[in-house]
């Protein structure tokens, strides 16, 4: 399974579990994940999403990942994943995927989430931050 799959399949998973985490499931409050009012939508159907996150100590990997939908709000498609540097600083991620043909520019959701892998043997999620917003696509 290549990166792009692992990452693809984090970001259903994450969009999933996202929806509604259980009271007390986000770590902590002073951690966050932003989402850019603006995405990218190249010519040959590369979409770009980016913002900012920001997390405190983690025991596993940490990614962020981001979903778009644009149409039907049911239906969301995984774009890229990012490995997170939980340091209490803020930094940028930006996460591409290219879907020819599947979004046009103007309006869209994106859910961002910020989560990390924990456990032994099958990971689990824990989340560190969720966010949902709209977006405008533009050229790019």
């Amino acid at each position: 399974m290549s990166v792009r799959q692992v990452f693809g399949a984090l970001a259903g998973a994450a969009l999933l579990l996202s929806a509604a985490p259980a009271a007390g499931a986000l770590a902590d409050s002073s951690e966050e994940v932003t989402v850019d009012p603006t995405g990218r939508l190249a010519a040959d159907g590369t979409i770009t999403l980016s913002g900012t996150y920001r997390c405190l100590g983690s025991s596993g990997p940490v990614f962020v990942s981001s979903s778009v939908a644009q149409g039907d709000p049911r239906i969301h498609h995984g774009v890229g994943g990012t490995v997170a540097v939980c340091d209490g600083a803020v930094h940028r991620w930006t996460n591409s995927e290219t879907r020819p043909g599947a979004y046009t520019r103007g309006r869209a959701h994106v859910a961002a989430t910020l989560m990390e892998l924990n456990g032994t043997g099958l990971p689990l999620p824990g989340f560190h931050a969720v966010r949902q917003q709209d977006v405008t696509l533009t050229a790019g």
